[in-house]
């Protein structure tokens, strides 16, 4: 099975119901939170694909459940989750560089519909990505 097959079999709806992300951020199951500040969480991913692959969410979707959802009265919000991408992953030691993915909607792979930066690296990436 393809990673997009796989993925696509993962995916829950995207019917506003809370998510695997919401229930990490109420403290609900365990995650290896690396930043946490009123409006972000950062944690490390469970399936990496890289040396160091860590997610950086908002903690309230405010209807983000993915980034072509995102209004004008996101703009502060998209810009500060960057913000603490770069911040971890300078704490994580990415001085040579790193990724940041988006996964949107169904064929982009979305798997949970809570926007979601993906942050990857330690390694030399490829080109193209996908």
């Amino acid at each position: 099975m393809s990673e997009m097959e796989k993925a696509r079999a993962l995916a829950a709806p995207d019917d506003g119901a809370p998510t695997i992300f919401d229930k990490i951020i109420r403290k609900e199951i365990p995650a290896n939170i690396l930043y946490e500040d009123d409006t972000a969480l950062a944690f490390r991913d469970i399936n990496p694909v890289a040396p160091t692959h860590f997610l950086v969410i908002p903690k309230v979707r405010d209807g983000l459940t993915q980034l072509s959802k995102a209004e004008e009265r996101h703009e502060a919000l998209l810009g500060h989750l960057f913000f603490v991408a770069n911040a971890v992953a300078k704490q994580e030691g990415l001085a040579n560089g790193f990724r940041v993915v988006v996964n949107d909607g169904k064929d982009g792979c979305q798997t949970v519909f809570h926007l979601h930066l993906h942050v990857i690296g330690g390694r030399q990436m490829g080109w193209p990505p996908g």
